[in-house]
């Protein structure tokens, strides 16, 4: 399962069922969290107009994005990448972190508030795996701009973005990375992120 734990980009058009989708709601908010302050806010997105206009916001950032490796090798071929399935995904799902939460009063953030944040990650990858124990896949889309994505969703001014998931049954499957299989990137042996002081 780890294995295929994969950032999923090309969908088919199933639909997830809804009984699916609040067990793995159900299943992110057992993920562990500072001070049990539970921060993190899941907005699923079922409006058609909102949804095309974050695919829209995407694309120009994504445009803007390429620009990084203009008059480089890589600038074309970043071109050719998928880089998100915000089209064809059955389920469209914002990940907020509430950065003022009442519950957990406080508790372990005094020197670490970034905890708040990390709490709402480990949410995402409980969510993620049990996603993929039910056969579905997930997508995180990233080339956006964080505060364009929060006024159009309209939510308050203390929560923070974390993650814009696609999230549906995949296309097809495979133990390789779509970026690995596109040459962008292989994966690196882990004992090269393995250090003793």
């Amino acid at each position: 399962m780890l294995r295929w734990r994969r950032d999923v980009r090309h969908f088919d058009r199933r639909a997830v069922a809804e009984a699916d989708m609040r067990a793995l709601l159900a299943c992110a908010a057992f993920a562990p969290s500072v001070g049990n302050a539970q921060p993190w806010r899941f907005v699923r997105l079922r409006s058609p107009g909102i949804r095309d206009a974050l695919a829209v916001h995407v694309d120009e950032q994504n445009a803007l994005a390429a620009e990084r490796y203009a008059g480089q090798v890589r600038h074309d071929h970043y071109l050719s990448l998928k880089l998100h399935g915000l089209r064809e995904t059955p389920e469209l799902m914002a990940v907020f972190c509430d950065e003022q939460p009442e519950a957990g009063h406080g508790l372990g953030i005094a020197t670490m508030p970034e905890m708040l944040r990390y709490s709402c990650v480990l949410a995402i990858h409980n969510l993620w795996l049990a996603a993929r124990l039910r056969g579905i896949g997930l997508g995180w889309v990233s080339i956006l701009d964080p505060q364009t994505v929060q006024t159009m969703l309209d939510v308050p001014a203390h929560w923070s973005l974390i993650a814009l998931l696609c999230i549906g049954y995949p296309a097809n499957e495979t133990d390789t990375p779509e970026l690995e299989q596109r040459g962008w990137q292989p994966r690196e042996p882990s004992s090269d992120r393995v250090f003793e002081r």
